[in-house]
């Protein structure tokens, strides 16, 4: 493949584009990652895995990206969490960075390239809020700093609204120090019992948006190919960063693409605590494996609006049991072939990350080696199938692994460990040799009891949890 081949929906033309990296021996491709004061909701973990798979296509496409997922470790909603729970500050980031990091490597992701966190980059932030000053484009005022917005002649340009309607919108009682009333904050003071570093304004703390256009700047460059996230942050988030970016350095680009997710609703509605429909993925993970929420995430084209349910997830889970029963008791280490249909499934991911067509190969695949009497050709085909789906993150489990996982919710209801029921297997099979079948039968009761199923077939027997009663 080349750069030719993919194109991508740039929120910022609102047309989808061909993919031309600024180099392309080096792609660069940041995604807004998580305040971490509270453990992430589902909503959340879209972005994680639709990025993570851009980022696999273009691992594949070329040879160096550079991909940056920051962490937002200082925050009000981080000082009211830390005050709330009566702990140091720091207590609480790095205990939601951690729980932030375990749920999404059950989603299969891989690790970003680069990690930047907000305090590790106060410098970069003081000395681009100075070169927004010295330009004319942000201002001090009573110890805070502000972007002033009429300074940049086509601030709104991502989000397509012009400061009128911006000054005629405003909410909220504009603050007596700000120019105008849509001028956001680059800087704050911080009181005694709040974080603060020095700085050439008093101290105090950043504001949201300047952190991921210092971060940027540091590790990407000045002008970086791709900017991802959810739709839900294009304003004001992306498009402050986007005026910071661009005034810091007389820079018309800042961002080549901005790629942006559609919204999550969980069964029609918007997820809200007021609604209780409100799912963090840590409680999503503790009834379903996280492969299953992975391909459930992927069902959808991202740009999409995903309706989210118990419904979905197990939809997700039958598919991939369809896919991973294909790839049961097959050697798939049968000499690779060049199957079409995994440049068809690559052509797919380059059509705007067309993820329901690549899943739709997956099955036409599984579909053949079902069908297949030839176990050479299943073996090619099996081989073919596993590489098809590493390019969507999936099948990192064996077919064994995937049948015979449970959640955490059923443990206690079996309460048997994978070697207990292997070790009751191995005393049915004696008891069936012994021809004592009251025996066999018995342990077959006690294993199907616990929610184990037993499947007899030429090469012995093997067995799956009946993860459906314990969800």
């Amino acid at each position: 493949m080349n750069d030719t081949d993919l194109h991508l929906y740039n929120t910022l033309t609102r047309q989808k584009q061909r993919f031309t990296p600024l180099d392309p021996n080096r792609v660069t491709l940041y995604v807004c990652g998580p305040t971490v004061y509270n453990y992430i909701h589902i909503g959340n973990a879209r972005p994680i895995v639709i990025f993570d798979t851009l980022y696999r296509l273009l691992k594949r496409l070329y040879p160096t990206v550079v991909y940056a997922r920051n962490i937002t470790d200082v925050d009000d909603k981080i000082n009211a969490a830390a005050k709330e729970a009566g702990t140091p500050i720091e207590n609480i980031s790095e205990r939601f960075a951690d729980a932030f990091h375990q749920d999404i490597l059950q989603l299969r992701t891989l690790k970003p390239d680069v990690e930047p966190r907000a305090t590790g980059h106060i410098e970069e932030m003081i000395q681009m809020i100075s070169n927004l000053i010295e330009r004319g484009h942000a201002y001090a005022t009573e110890g805070h700093v502000l972007f002033h917005v009429p300074s940049m002649r086509d601030y709104g340009k991502l989000s397509r609204r012009n400061q009128d309607d911006l000054k005629a919108g405003a909410r909220v009682e504009v603050a007596s120090y700000k120019k105008h009333a849509s001028d956001f904050v680059l800087w704050k003071p911080s009181t005694s019992d709040q974080p603060g570093w020095d700085s050439p304004w008093g101290r105090g703390r950043p504001g949201w948006h300047i952190e991921c256009s210092a971060m940027i700047k540091k590790h990407l460059g000045n002008t970086i190919d791709i900017h991802g996230g959810g739709q839900d942050l294009i304003f004001p988030h992306h498009e402050n960063e986007l005026a910071q970016g661009c005034c810091d350095q007389d820079n018309e680009e800042f961002v080549r693409y901005w790629v942006h997710n559609g919204y999550l609703t969980i069964d029609g509605e918007k997820m809200s605590k007021s609604l209780g429909n409100f799912f963090t993925l840590k409680e999503i993970l503790e009834k379903f494996n996280g492969e299953t929420v992975r391909f459930a995430l992927l069902n959808a084209q991202y740009r999409s609006p995903l309706d989210w349910s118990e419904d979905a997830l197990t939809q997700a889970k039958a598919s991939l049991d369809r896919l991973y029963g294909a790839l049961r008791n097959i050697s798939a280490n049968e000499t690779a072939i060049d199957d079409p249909r995994l440049a068809k499934l690559d052509a797919a991911l380059c059509d705007d990350l067309n993820t329901p067509e690549a899943l739709s190969i997956l099955h036409g695949l599984a579909h053949d080696i079902n069908k297949s009497t030839d176990e050479k050709q299943k073996a090619i085909l099996a081989n073919t199938l596993q590489r098809a789906g590493e390019h969507l993150g999936l099948f990192e489990s064996t077919a064994q692994e995937w049948f015979q996982w449970q959640p955490e919710s059923a443990s206690a209801k079996t309460g048997l460990t994978d070697t207990e029921i292997d070790k009751l297997i191995a005393d049915r099979l004696q008891a069936k040799v012994d021809k004592n079948y009251a025996k066999s039968d018995e342990i077959r009761d006690q294993l199907k009891d616990a929610g184990i199923l037993l499947e007899d077939y030429a090469g012995g027997t093997r067995w799956q949890r009946d993860t459906t009663s314990a969800s």
